[in-house]
């Protein structure tokens, strides 16, 4: 086992590749080696084989989200996190999604499950009615209106992320007053570091992409102490680096790297640091507490 799992303190779950969506920028839709037929989803049992208790014991959170799909994709995510908690009843647990799948139901139960004050759900909703379906393709307003409201109204704890655009940008209070008004905690409101290859899927007016050159590397994985767990059942350093070959098993060489003009690819674009300055300098345009 990588000595990363002696020190990990967060763990980074994709319980399923499987997602309704068709967001452009997604890995889904730009990632010419993903096979959409091709399905993949993570079981209670595929968990217990993968980590051992004791190292769930130590963790101080487990969240799921992913590269390629919803975690309300998988029927089993529900369960998965019942796991967690009766291993680590201190655990802090949490999930990112676009709110548009399941019933409320589903959503009932799972508010009862992440019943803890810090445990979440991030909803990426962007935008309003008219403007949401745009970036987040294949998923109904309505639906996600209802399913947000239940787990709301069930004891949930939500967030709203919303992915800030040229054409959502005027949307951006609006936005946060309807979260506010619905009973979201938090609101945030940022612009997406994914080029895009869709002509009219433009930055917010007057935003610049920051460009930073290599410079010292600002590994997000080594503050977090935290590791991805694929879809595939694949552990990677972290979801950055979890599209390609590179395992917990590689980190040693990739962190050799940082230092020489050698740099890994993908450490360099994500966490390379120069003047205090990187590629996710501002970014976030929004970072609300609602209550």
């Amino acid at each position: 086992m990588s000595k990363l799992f002696e020190t990990v303190r967060v763990l980074h779950i994709e319980p399923t590749d499987v997602c309704q969506a068709a967001c452009p920028s997604c890995a889904r839709e730009t990632d010419s080696s993903f096979n959409q037929d091709i399905q993949h989803r993570l079981t209670v049992a595929d968990i217990k084989r993968l980590l051992p208790e004791r190292i769930i014991y130590r963790l101080d959170k487990m969240f799921m989200c992913g590269n390629y799909g919803d975690p309300a994709a998988n029927s089993e995510s529900l369960d998965i996190f019942s796991y967690f908690r009766s291993v680590n009843s201190s655990i802090v647990l949490g999930m990112n999604t676009n709110g548009g799948l399941q019933n409320s139901l589903w959503w009932t139960d799972l508010a009862n499950v992440l019943h803890r004050p810090t445990d979440y759900v991030v909803f990426s909703i962007d935008g309003l009615e008219d403007t949401n379906h745009m970036y987040r393709r294949n998923v109904s307003w309505d639906r996600v209106m209802r399913n947000a409201e239940t787990f709301i109204r069930a004891g949930g704890n939500a967030q709203w992320d919303m992915l800030v655009y040229e054409h959502n940008e005027h949307q951006v209070e609006t936005c946060e007053q309807l979260a506010k008004d619905m009973g979201f905690g938090w609101f945030r409101a940022k612009v997406s570091k994914r080029e895009s290859t869709v002509n009219w899927l433009k930055t917010p007016k007057g935003w610049t992409r920051p460009v930073v050159e290599q410079g010292p590397i600002d590994c997000f994985r080594n503050q977090d102490q935290s590791i991805y767990l694929s879809a595939k059942g694949v552990y990677h350093p972290c979801c950055w680096l979890g599209y390609g070959e590179n395992t917990i098993n590689d980190f040693d060489t990739i962190t050799a790297s940082w230092n020489t003009n050698a740099c890994n690819p993908v450490c360099r674009e994500t966490c390379s640091t120069v003047n205090n300055q990187s590629n996710f300098t501002g970014q976030w345009q929004r970072d609300v507490a609602l209550c």
